[in-house]
């Protein structure tokens, strides 16, 4: 039994959610969200006493627990995605590395021939701080799935820690071949 799975996902003041035969609709003062229910669950709106209302997650074949919490917290995601949002934050490390935004594309110089040119999806706002981009949206996916685009275009190398990195990442360094001994 999923221990996650059978917490309620309380609706803030604001939030409503809108329940259909396949899909749930969480709509917030930042938005809207949707998501298609697994057939194995069962999304249920139901008044808590003393704390509003809440949507509720069931298992329908007890077989399958795993999906249970993971419904559960796709939810709970959606509703605080449309009430506070989602954020993630990359450091550019490396001389002449730089970056800036020309609308909502991103346009990095990275130590290619080329400059690299990144068209940011519909939901994304990106910001810049010097060499640390915030990247922010309502879809806590979407928000994953960009930053970890662009940190695949260049991802910290080991040696001198050179490329994108997410802000609380830590790179395990190594020593260069100068600091081996016979």
């Amino acid at each position: 039994m999923s221990r996650i799975g059978k917490k309620p996902v309380f609706l803030p003041e604001g939030v409503t959610a809108t329940i259909s035969d396949s899909e749930v609709i969480v709509k917030g003062p930042k938005g809207e969200l949707k998501v298609t229910i697994n057939p194995q669950t069962e999304v249920k709106q139901e008044t808590i006493e003393g704390s509003g209302d809440a949507l509720i997650v069931t298992l329908l074949n007890e077989n399958n627990g795993a999906i249970w919490g993971t419904m559960r917290a796709l939810l709970q995601n959606m509703v605080e995605g449309v009430v506070t949002g989602w954020s993630k934050k990359l450091e550019l490390n490396g001389v002449g590395f730089k970056m800036n935004l020309d609308g909502a594309v991103l346009v990095m110089s990275l130590g290619f021939s080329h400059e690299v040119r990144y068209a940011l999806p519909e939901g994304i706002n990106a910001s810049l701080e010097g060499l640390v981009l915030t990247i922010a949206g309502i879809d806590k996916q979407l928000v994953g799935k960009v930053a970890s685009e662009i940190r695949s275009l260049k991802k910290p190398e080991p040696y001198k820690g050179k490329g994108f990195r997410y802000t609380d990442e830590v790179i395990r360094r190594k020593v260069g071949k100068a600091a081996k001994s016979d």
